[in-house]
């Protein structure tokens, strides 16, 4: 990556070690909100920030440790020196903003670019909480709550969902994805893209998000970010294979 795609603005070289290593990030493996942070900090070229992996299903992410940084029991818990930024869209938004001049632009100088590049990223939150109510809808609803009604409406509303996202991806060519070159957008939207992916979307049903997902699939800062445990197996599951 030489430039980060938008005109004028020129990849910069990496940033002083000592800066990455006022960084730490505790992050859960496959988790689309603490992969959106380290593909910025990969792009911003951060590399050799403190990171520690913690697990879901020990229920790490509840600890002590986490808790002292993010109150919430959430991952990721990002801090910068005296800077604690946990809500993964504005730790992003926070590293393009800081260090700005440095690794690739994310954030176009146009306001009308900008304005589709903000949009699409919290449109992509959207999205999150979408894909989440019916990969996770065992997890989220008590057994004695759960009916197939409201499994299949959650399905319907996903499926309406990504038709939309196919519709922005129309034009979607190597160096032009959801506002153009690769930015803040993408790095929020790809890690749903690529988990609604792993958990079995149709590729045949959704071409645009799977040509999408291919084109990325090669960046430097996605791959050196990809979930360790996707690497072992290529499919998770087949919750979304029906839509």
């Amino acid at each position: 990556m030489t430039s980060s795609g938008f005109p004028g603005c020129q990849s910069a070289p990496a940033v002083p070690a000592h800066m990455a290593k006022s960084m730490s990030l505790l992050w859960g493996a496959g988790s689309p909100p603490c992969w959106r942070v380290m593909i910025t900090l990969e792009e911003k070229r951060l590399q050799g920030y403190k990171r520690k992996l913690l697990s879901f299903q020990k229920g790490e992410h509840k600890s002590q440790e986490v808790l002292e940084v993010n109150p919430r029991g959430q991952l990721p818990a990002f801090r910068h020196g005296d800077v604690v930024v946990n809500e993964s869209t504005a730790a992003c938004l926070y590293l393009e903003n800081r260090f700005q001049s440095q690794g690739n632009r994310l954030i176009p100088d146009s306001p009308a670019e900008q304005a589709l590049v903000f949009q699409r990223m919290m449109e992509g939150l959207t999205l999150t909480d979408r894909l989440n109510s019916v990969i996770y809808y065992d997890l989220l609803v008590p057994e004695e709550e759960r009916h197939d009604s409201a499994l299949k409406r959650s399905k319907e509303t996903l499926s309406t969902e990504l038709q939309l996202w196919e519709g922005y991806l129309q034009n979607v060519a190597a160096g032009s994805y959801l506002a153009g070159p690769f930015s803040l957008a993408d790095v929020v939207v790809y890690p749903n893209v690529a988990f609604a992916f792993r958990f079995g979307l149709s590729a045949g049903r959704f071409p645009k998000l799977a040509k999408y997902y291919s084109l990325l699939k090669e960046r430097p800062s996605i791959k050196a970010s990809w979930p360790p445990q996707w690497m072992s197996s290529r499919q998770g599951y087949d919750v979304l294979k029906d839509l």
